[in-house]
C-alpha cells in the first residue's frame, strides 16, 4: 500500500476507491445516455440526475486527486448533444415559466462543457 501524504486521498487505497464512486457515477450517466431518452426528459430522475452526476464529477476531477476517472471528451460531447437534443424535444411541454428556459439551458450548457472541458484535461494532462 502506498501512502504519498496526510490526506484523505494521499494513498493507493483512497485512490481506488475515488475511482470506484466516480466510476458508478460515470456508469449511471452512461446508462441513461444508453437508456430510454423519455428517462432524460426534464420531469424524470435521469433529467435531474444526469446533470448532477455531471457536476459532482467536475467538482472531483478539478481536485486533481490519483484515481480520477473520467470518459474520453468525445463520450462527453456525445453525452451533452443527447441530453440537450431530449431537453430542447421535450421543455415546452412543460409550461415553464417565462425565462426559466433559457435560464436553465445555459446552465446545463455551462454544466456540460465544463465537465468535457475536464474530461478533455484528464485526456491530455501535458496540455
Amino acid at each position: 500500500m502506498g501512502v504519498w501524504g496526510r490526506g484523505n486521498f494521499d494513498g493507493d487505497t483512497a485512490a481506488d476507491h475515488l475511482g470506484e464512486v466516480m466510476q458508478r457515477l460515470l456508469d449511471e450517466v452512461e446508462a441513461a445516455m444508453a437508456g430510454d431518452p423519455v428517462e432524460l426528459e426534464p420531469d424524470e430522475y435521469w433529467g435531474a440526475a444526469v446533470p448532477c452526476n455531471l457536476e459532482l464529477l467536475t467538482m472531483i476531477a478539478r481536485q486533481d486527486h490519483v484515481g480520477t476517472v473520467l470518459p474520453s471528451p468525445e463520450v462527453a460531447a456525445a453525452w451533452k448533444e443527447t441530453y440537450l437534443r431530449v431537453w430542447d424535444a421535450t421543455i415546452d411541454d412543460l409550461g415553464p415559466k417565462d425565462g426559466f428556459k433559457e435560464g436553465r439551458r445555459a446552465v446545463l450548457v455551462a454544466t456540460f462543457d465544463e465537465f468535457a472541458e475536464e474530461a478533455a484535461k484528464h485526456a491530455n494532462p501535458d496540455s
